[in-house]
């Protein structure tokens, strides 16, 4: 299996849900300390910048958490959710176009192993990598990573040559951001039908 790294063009664009619609049957890898893990994304959700009530950047809010959304497409933001969860983030678009898409699930590819020491788990199920927490357990990825760059050694979005016919991929509201008001109700959610590693069904 060839990995292809994305180049930043990718991220760079103007439109969040193609770029959404476009990660779904990518790779996620990180390199941390030599040990690579890596994941296939079946599940994300795209975020909207300043007009999206279920984004951090709506209205144009900046603060020192988000600030990285305001750069230029292709660089890691993540944040603390409940205090516990890390939750992994792409920025797209160009400088001060704060939009970003948020890794849901992955279907696990490489150490499988490690992944089960990080989250602590005893056997490898579908939990492993479901749901946005779990993904950046398993795979290493820790606030203190925000603003890194996607297209470095130890964290990058890769190709490698498959791709979901699209009648697998749906979309639906987005999870868990009951707080946006009518923007709860968007279809910016992605996800592979019938997949396992999918997390919750929204309401």
């Amino acid at each position: 299996m060839s990995l292809k790294k994305l180049p930043l063009s990718f991220y760079q664009r103007e439109n969040v849900l193609q770029i959404a619609k476009e990660l779904m049957g990518k790779i996620l890898v990180t390199q941390w300390n030599g040990i690579t893990t890596s994941g296939r994304i079946v599940e994300c959700e795209a975020y909207a910048g300043v007009i999206d009530k279920a984004s951090h950047a709506y209205g144009g809010r900046r603060t020192n958490r988000n600030e990285i959304m305001y750069d230029d497409g292709g660089y890691a933001y993540v944040y603390l959710c409940y205090g516990i969860h890390h939750l992994f983030n792409v920025v797209t678009n160009i400088r001060d176009i704060p939009n970003a898409i948020l890794l849901r699930s992955l279907e696990p590819l490489k150490g499988v192993p490690e992944m089960l020491l990080r989250t602590g788990k005893k056997k490898a199920d579908y939990t492993l990598t479901r749901g946005p927490g779990n993904l950046s357990k398993a795979l290493g990825i820790v606030t203190s990573q925000s603003g890194m760059i996607l297209s470095g050694k130890q964290l990058f979005l890769a190709d490698d040559g498959f791709t979901y016919p699209a009648k697998d991929i749906a979309a639906s509201p987005r999870i868990g951001v009951d707080y946006a008001g009518k923007d709860a109700l968007l279809p910016y959610r992605f996800y592979v039908k019938g997949n396992p590693y999918v997390s919750g069904k929204p309401k």
